[in-house]
């Protein structure tokens, strides 16, 4: 009807066919990522894919699956590409001069997803308990040209809803199992990592653009931030996750809490828990590290934990 020619080349009618499929849009790293493949055409990837070594007892092939992190963060901004333009004209920006300044706000999440083992099953021996690891887009802003501030474009009403939560890497695992939890995300917070220090190019509305992300790993219950930085489970006498308080002196002091310590003190932690530079005892050994007991891997942002809320909220 438009008077264009519709006997396309095959190839131009195929590559139209593949824009249809998620995960299929052409995207550039500047510079490249570190550790990452360059190809863009990816689709669902062992979950284990990354990560060198082994996990023993169970087939790697049945243990995760996962998208490649950059392929889906890709995806869900070609989803929202709409919503850019959109933001884009209701602020009055032109379009065509905002090209590069954009900023995406990502909120991480994990959490296991208790039993899901077959009842009658005859398939793989795996684990019956799930984790699933996912991120939300929050935020988009750009920064115009000449500009100081700037400007947010796309803001997300609902940012709870399981609509907007996109699924990232579903493992069988059990979300107490430090290690096998490290072997897959440890792949994932790596390609985070390489993230931070580049530039996505991507074609949003005919035009390229450049984007920067950050990571905000606030949809973690205490449990799993426990885990990923290597700290005793909750039972612990050690309650919380960011200051050396034990049970006993939390229930005696509701005020003077404060964040004590950082991810890398709990890394030189775990150091001590396995060298035992001192030869201390057991109990002394624990004393000394306060609850670290596992490498930690993943870096979540010192912000308040659950329990320095809770006695908060308690003081309140």
């Amino acid at each position: 009807t438009s008077g264009r020619q519709i006997f396309q080349p095959l190839h131009t009618l195929r590559s139209a066919e593949k824009e249809l499929l998620p995960g299929f849009h052409q995207f550039e790293w500047q510079p490249a990522l570190k550790n990452v493949s360059s190809s863009w055409d990816v689709g669902i990837i062992n979950g284990l894919s990354g990560w060198t070594s082994s996990v023993d007892d169970v087939p790697a092939d049945t243990i995760a699956r996962r998208f490649r992190y950059d392929v889906a963060l890709v995806s869900a901004l070609k989803d929202l590409e709409e919503d850019i333009m959109e933001g884009l004209r209701q602020r009055g920006l032109d379009d065509s001069t905002c090209t590069s300044g954009f900023t995406v706000v990502v909120k991480e999440s994990c959490d296991g997803m208790g039993d899901v083992s077959e009842k009658h099953g005859s398939g793989p021996v795996v684990p019956e308990k799930a984790v699933r690891f996912s991120f939300t887009v929050m935020s988009i802003s750009v920064r115009a040209d000449g500009e100081e501030d700037a400007v947010t474009i796309f803001q997300e009403q609902k940012p709870n809803s399981e609509l907007s939560c996109r699924p990232l890497c579903l493992m069988f695992v059990d979300e107490s199992d430090h290690e096998t939890l490290t072997a897959i995300l440890g792949p994932v917070v790596a390609e985070r990592k390489a993230m931070l220090e580049s530039r996505l190019i991507l074609s949003v509305g005919g035009l390229l653009r450049s984007f920067r992300f950050f990571f905000r790993g606030t949809g973690f219950d205490e449990k799993m931030v426990r885990d990923m930085e290597g700290l005793e489970a909750s039972g612990s006498t050690y309650v919380c996750t960011l200051c050396d308080s034990t049970r006993a002196e939390a229930s005696q002091n509701m005020v003077l809490h404060s964040i004590t310590r950082s991810h890398t003190e709990n890394l030189e932690r775990y150091e001590i828990w396995r060298t035992n530079p001192f030869s201390e005892s057991a109990e002394e050994l624990r004393d000394r590290v306060k609850g670290v007991s596992a490498k930690p891997f993943m870096e979540t942002q010192t912000t308040l934990d659950a329990l320095h809320c809770d006695i908060g909220n308690a003081t309140e």
